[in-house]
């Protein structure tokens, strides 16, 4: 089902991911673990272009949230900061900051996310609540940043200037902003899960909170759900199985997708087989998580793909195989969200924040992908491959397959795929 809520804001992002206002731990300590966010993930500049140093070392911080909106609002500030990060460093140049302040190289990460956040809320001083708890770095940087409020309010109106641009939003290159365009207009999608709930007490509830329900997920208004929409991945190999055909999953990142397989599976005699669970520590959560959601063919393998024989006597009933390798995931429109549901390298956000992944990392992607694509390839019982990537590069999706397709080894099976 598609939901719809909310409209975009001035710049096309719905609400404001900006604010140091979060639930959990408090705004001071949430600071701190935005900027060591950015601080991870920042661009690392050569020598010559270096404006502002940042030191190694990490802020104090509290160990990361299990709350998921601490966390995504966390993801998204510091990449919100990491976009801006060359326009941020200017202002901060041009207003006379640097180098003029003495505060330490290693808080210019937390002066970065913050000046970001200053000017999201137009240079105005942030209201403190009464149970705030200070934090020294939090308030030198803030008291900084006011004490020099006039100047940067002016800096930034010289590169807005300069690039001839409405906002700061609009300094960024095109394909980011259309990125972002992307994002703010779609829709929320979820899956029902049936071992539990019908879709119609779904319907049900959702109208009861003020839904109602539309043919088409293009629809404008406010609050409104569509039904019938469908995960291509799980939906494409449910379609290709029989009753008793086993499935074997490979380099799964959100457990969900696995979830989602079974339940749509519920009624066979199937079994899933889940590949590349680094760490049995994993398993009572895991096996936990299944449970809750009545998924009860699930059975995970600690081996990496590669390392499994195509002979291995577990998986002589596996007909199809969803392969879901590692890939530059620039076709995702909200890389947060990406990375918090699939569990992927914070890493990932440098290559969203450029609209672009360099041609090694390209590289050695599409390799991986070509050696995972021929090993799934060497099973001779299995029927199809399902192959799915959240990749635009043609050299992740179309050529690797080609690429597969031309070298597979025509002896191993009675048909060849194509």
């Amino acid at each position: 089902s598609c939901f719809r809520g909310g409209r975009p804001g001035p710049s096309g992002r719905r609400g404001s991911p900006c604010s140091w206002e979060s639930r959990g731990p408090g705004p001071g300590r949430a600071k701190r673990a935005k900027a060591n966010i950015f601080q991870g993930i920042r661009l690392e500049k050569s020598p010559e272009h270096v404006l502002i140093k940042y030191g190694d070392e990490p802020l104090r911080s509290l160990p990361e949230s299990e709350d998921e909106s601490v966390q995504r609002s966390s993801y998204e500030l510091a990449f919100s900061a990491l976009k801006f990060q060359d326009i941020l460093e200017t202002i901060l140049i041009d207003s006379y900051i640097f180098p003029s302040t003495t505060i330490p190289d290693h808080l210019s990460s937390l002066i970065i996310v913050m000046l970001y956040d200053f000017q999201d809320r137009k240079f105005q001083a942030r209201l403190l609540s009464d149970n705030e708890e200070p934090i020294a770095e939090v308030q030198e940087v803030e008291s900084l940043l006011n004490s020099f409020k006039t100047k940067l309010a002016a800096a930034l109106a010289r590169c807005r200037i300069k690039h001839d641009a409405l906002s700061i939003y609009h300094i960024l290159p095109e394909t980011i902003r259309n990125q972002e365009l992307r994002a703010s207009t779609l829709p929320l999608y979820a899956w029902i899960n049936t071992c539990k709930i019908s879709p119609e007490e779904v319907y049900y509830s959702l109208k009861k909170k003020g839904y109602h329900k539309v043919k088409s997920v293009l629809h404008i208004d406010d609050k409104v759900f569509a039904d019938k929409s469908r995960s291509l991945a799980v939906h494409s190999v449910r379609a290709l199985l029989n009753m008793d055909d086993d499935i074997l999953m490979v380099n799964t990142g959100s457990w969900y997708t696995v979830a989602h397989m079974s339940v749509l599976t519920n009624n066979n005699t199937s079994k899933i087989f889940v590949c590349g669970v680094k760490s049995q520590a994993k398993d009572p959560d895991l096996k936990n998580l299944f449970t809750k959601m009545g998924c009860k063919n699930i059975e995970i393998l600690h081996e990496t793909f590669l390392n499994i024989e195509s002979k291995d006597h577990r998986l002589q009933k596996v007909k199809v195989i969803l392969l879901l390798p590692r890939c530059s995931g620039l076709g995702v429109s909200n890389p947060v969200e990406f990375i918090l549901n699939e569990h992927e390298d914070t890493g990932l956000l440098k290559d969203f924040s450029q609209g672009g992944t360099s041609e090694d990392k390209l590289h050695i992607l599409a390799q991986q992908q070509y050696e995972q694509l021929t090993h799934a390839m060497k099973f001779t019982k299995a029927q199809a491959v399902v192959y799915c990537t959240c990749s635009v590069y043609p050299e992740e999706n179309e050529a690797v397959v080609k690429k597969a397709l031309e070298f597979q080894d025509l002896g191993n099976k009675v048909q060849p795929y194509r």
